[in-house]
């Protein structure tokens, strides 16, 4: 096939059948591709339509070599391009007897071609025009490039192509694809003859796991599904679209021993294809152990494959990392010390969850772990064999195990010795229930099939597990190279970038999505009827933030963790800290961890000996950033309902260079509805309010998570933070106001809220009423405001802010403990889980697009879509200069509008998964949350947030309003502060 290029009107990419192909059997179609209109950095049009429709005048072929597929659209910088492969080699036939061949190509060159981008066009390797594609190398063309008739030259490209790194993945020869759409190299031989029996369709039941295009190539996939079926057929054939894979596939030839009769030598092919899963890919140091979904770095699917005339048989394998939360620090040392980052109950759902797939994939587990006695593999291995234990317990699953100490068996008896392990009664046991896959060489038809897996595992899941893997036997020498080929190649960091841009896990990162008036309608009415297929449950959440100022304290916990002497057991504990440790160069070069274990601790310890317990807790994540640190503790019970957790961190000190200064921030999904915890340090200084509001920008924009998802694309977002904001009064008013109460006084004057009704930071999000005194500057362990040289002015420097509809604020107040010059602050939320039935929604999908594909008689498809597809309401008739104007109407006479009958308050969405706005900030005349206490209710309503709305609107602050009883913070009990 080829690739060539149009430059006006519109620049379009158009992949066609060459005349090769069409030799081949392959029809005369073309693929068109164009970006166009306001999202033509994230959407792409394509259409499939006959090679005789192209206009091929002026077009730019732009690789002499034969296109071999493509891989799919890529956004890369707001860019879009085509991935194509222009080089690939044949491996061979692994299956030469069979009825259809399967044939293996190595890819050796991928090209990104820019969609909507000429920067970055190869004159080099493009050739000039011609009118026909048939005609290429005919008299008339040649005689073109002579006259320089329609002669194109693009000009030098001077600009590094952002998918270079990318590009030079593929030239490792590691990755690997299928030539025709006749069998799908992604799934092992017996999946293969299940789907050709059940649907035939390999592009609709290829395994997710290990097809590394996946990410660029589902847009093209669904665009082949809304095809009607010979036009689906016809694209097949073109073979415009390849799935590939990564990993190693190797193809040898043996003799067999004759038989008395046979005529000649009888011929057996032995074919080894190692899949390696892409959903946890990363280097050595940077990708370790499971996620939540269950994904385990380093996974492999080695299958053996021995074919004669006769039969077909198929022996698997898996690999992979300790399926388990840990982590290995210190790349410059000799052996990295293992960290095992979650505890038994926090990991336990993620560690049931990847053997629950294996078990649903393979059937019946066998588990061989080769890590030795050493301390960091003694370590995973207890917590391995606890894990599994806890698994067995519920009898769900056929799952066994054997350990086996590699490093010890090699020390004393060498590499050799370690085949001995397939003599080992539970592995020989194994061995002969799970059995091999047998398919008949003539029909295809199965006739024996495994029912079981090893599971292999190491520190490493390379040099070890490799030589387990020699349990087949016959490509001993080759499974030892099998993974280096890939493997080696996860060692760096640019290619872990690489890695992660491929597959979209890097921040900011959009997938490309093809124009589909029906996908988008469908979604819109989708969105709308959520209720139909989904229900809700409340859950609560502490929030706690505290400037530790570097030291420690033998306080107890239990005031601010607990400020109710009612029973009260949050699903979630959200703590944040900030200077954990002095913040001291030292620190700042290489943070010691062990302070964040401590409190770790601390808060672990409180939590057990808390009166009235009722739940068992656990923590689930931890980060840090030198001196801030951000720890979520959750019941131990609902752990199975929180997934893709996952920490960010963001430096803002230095200009972004230190860390003494930033943000910790932590995301999970409860359930289906998103949350994103942050807590913060920023710039301190009473006079330096820019570099905050500079320092939350910084944060928002450069704090990012996988897969693109940053702070304001969650539906709900908390910061705890030591926002450091001051109050801009005099030291000595500020300190009166403060012992006096005047709390309203200090509110008018505060930093924060000024930034906020500005519009400068902090917009959109709101705070509770403040109904305590600052909780900055204290002497230690005194209830005085500091006395030292410097005599600091007092401010309510920690704070606790939040965004989303389903955050319902019940309080906000600090707790009186001394331990720090700071006090500490805490928030109780209710909040509202959505919980998708996702059956119900599949089905209430597909009823939608029968709904809007159906047409009338007379109706026409395109013309029903082109009226579905107006979102915006049609505008009133132009001004005739009548009374009868639309904009003349009852309450807005001869169009004059008074502002303040509107209610600017509009925070309702039609599609409840988008995230509120930051350019619609929630109304300050309304309460922020509802609340079973009355005071509560009452200081809500006469809170500051009146104030700050009338400073948006440009007026002086109103003077506080009176109080008959003052809130003192010195003598009230927790449960009177409410």
């Amino acid at each position: 096939m080829h690739l060539y290029l149009r430059e006006h009107p519109v620049r379009t990419l158009i992949l066609t059948t060459s005349s090769e192909d069409e030799g081949r059997g392959c029809p005369r179609r073309a693929l068109v591709f164009r970006a166009e209109g306001p999202k033509a950095a994230s959407q792409a049009m394509v259409e499939f339509v006959p090679k005789e429709e192209v206009d091929f005048t002026g077009l730019i072929r732009l690789s002499a070599r034969q296109i071999q597929g493509c891989l799919g659209l890529m956004n890369i910088e707001n860019e879009i391009f085509l991935v194509v492969v222009t080089l690939a080699g044949p491996i061979g036939d692994l299956r030469p007897s069979s009825m259809k061949t399967e044939e293996v190509h190595r890819i050796q060159e991928v090209v990104f071609y820019g969609l909507n981008t000429s920067r970055y066009d190869d004159p080099a390797a493009a050739e000039t025009s011609f009118p026909s594609p048939t005609y290429v190398d005919s008299a008339d063309s040649m005689m073109m490039r002579e006259t320089g008739y329609l002669n194109q030259q693009a000009q030098p490209s001077f600009y590094e192509h952002p998918a270079a790194a990318i590009a030079s993945l593929f030239t490792t020869g590691t990755f690997y694809f299928t030539p025709a759409p006749v069998w799908d190299i992604s799934s092992r031989l017996s999946q293969r003859v299940h789907k050709k029996e059940d649907l035939g369709d390999n592009f609709a039941t290829y395994d997710g796991r290990f097809v590394w295009n996946e990410y660029i190539v589902k847009s093209l996939l669904d665009f082949r599904d809304r095809l009607d079926t010979s036009e689906k057929e016809e694209l097949d054939k073109c073979q415009f679209i390849i799935l590939a894979i990564q990993g190693y596939v190797g193809m040898y030839t043996v003799n067999l021993p004759t038989r008395p009769g046979d005529t000649g030598p009888i011929l057996a092919t032995v074919g080894l294809i190692s899949r390696l899963g892409w959903k946890r890919a990363g280097t050595r140091f940077n990708t370790r152990g499971v996620d939540d979904d269950g994904n385990t770095a380093n996974f492999v699917e080695t299958e053996t494959i021995f074919s004669t005339d006769a039969a077909c048989m198929s022996y698997v394998q898996i690999r992979g990392s300790v399926p388990l939360f840990w982590e290995q620090q210190g790349l410059q040392t000799f052996r990295p010390t293992v960290q095992i980052t979650r505890s038994q109950a926090a990991s336990q759902p993620a560690f049931d969850r990847h053997f629950a797939q294996q078990a649903e994939e393979y059937g019946a587990v066998h588990a061989i772990n080769l890590l030795g006695t050493r301390e960091n593999e003694a370590t995973l291995t207890d917590a391995y064999a606890a894990h599994l234990r806890a698994l067995q317990s519920l009898g769900s699953f056929d799952i066994g195990i054997t350990h086996y100490d590699f490093h010890d068996q090699v020390k004393k008896y060498g590499h050799d010795s370690v085949t001995e392990i397939r003599r080992l009664p539970s592995v020989r046991s194994s061995r002969e229930k799970f059995g091999i896959t047998t398919v008949d060489g003539t029909t295809d038809s199965l006739i024996t099939e495994q029912h079981g897996v090893f599971r292999t595992n190491c520190l490493d899941c390379k040099r070890e597990s490799r030589s387990f893997l020699s349990i087949a036997g016959v490509l001993a020498d080759a499974t030892k190279s099998v993974s280096r080929a890939y493997i080696n190649n996860f060692q760096d960091k640019s290619k872990q970038v690489a890695i992660d841009t491929f597959l979209g896990n890097l921040s900011q990162q959009k997938p490309v999505s093809i124009f589909d008036p029906i996908h988008d309608t469908v979604t819109r009415l989708l969105n709308e009827r959520i209720k139909e297929y989904s229900t809700t449950k409340q859950i609560q959440i502490f929030v706690g933030t505290w400037n530790l100022n570097g030291r420690s304290s033998s306080e107890s916990l239990l005031p601010w963790l607990f400020p109710r002497s009612t029973t009260f057991e949050p699903d979630l504990f959200v703590i944040g800290f900030q200077e954990l440790v002095p913040l001291t160069a030292q620190q700042i070069l290489q943070t010691d961890p062990e302070q964040k274990r401590r409190w770790e601790r601390i808060l672990m310890e409180t939590l057990a000996r808390r009166p009235n317990k009722r739940a068992e807790y656990t923590i689930l994540r931890s980060e840090q950033l030198v001196g801030t640190a951000l720890i979520i503790i959750v019941r131990s019970d609902i752990t199975s309902n929180i997934r893709k957790v996952e920490a960010a961190t963001r430096k803002t000190g230095l200009r972004g260079i230190s860390g003494n200064k930033g943000a910790v921030g932590i995301r999970l999904e409860y359930h289906d509805t998103s949350f994103c915890f942050l807590t913060a340090h920023l710039a301190a200084g009473h006079l330096n309010v820019e570099e905050r509001n500079s320092d939350y920008r910084t944060i928002v924009s450069g704090l990012h998570f996988l897969k693109g998802k940053t702070i304001g694309s969650h539906e709900n977002v908390v910061w705890a933070a030591d926002t450091n904001y001051r109050i801009e009064l005099e030291n000595e008013v500020v300190r009166h106001l403060a012992t006096s109460d005047e709390i309203d006084m200090l509110v008018a004057a505060d930093q924060l809220g000024a930034a906020m009704s500005s519009g400068v930071a902090f917009v959109g999000y709101e705070e509770g009423p403040i109904l305590f005194r600052p909780t900055y500057r204290y002497n230690l362990n005194s209830d005085e405001y500091d006395t030292s040289e410097k005599m600091r002015i007092p401010a309510w420097t920690d704070r606790i802010l939040y965004r989303g509809n389903s955050l319902d604020l019940e309080k906000y107040f600090r707790a009186e403990l001394k331990g720090s010059d700071h006090r500490p602050v805490y928030a109780l939320f209710r909040a509202e889980v959505q919980i998708v039935d996702h059956a119900k929604r599949k089905a209430l999908q597909k009823k939608l697009l029968q709904a809007v594909t159906a047409t009338g008689p007379d109706e026409k498809l395109d013309e029903k879509l082109e009226s579905l597809h107006i979102d915006m309401p049609m505008l009133p008739p132009p001004s005739s200069g009548t009374a009868d104007d639309w904009w003349n109407g009852p309450g807005h006479p001869n169009g004059v509008f008074d502002p303040s009958t509107f209610d600017t308050d509009d925070r309702n969405s039609t599609n409840p998964f988008d995230s509120s706005s930051s350019s619609h900030p929630p109304s300050m005349h309304t309460s922020p949350s509802t609340s079973d206490d009355e005071l509560y209710k009452s200081a809500i309503k006469a809170s500051r947030n009146e104030s700050i709305r009338d400073r948006t609107m440009r007026k002086p602050a109103p003077p506080p309003p009176s109080r008959t009883t003052k809130p003192s913070a010195l003598h009230m009990t927790p449960n009177d502060q409410i």
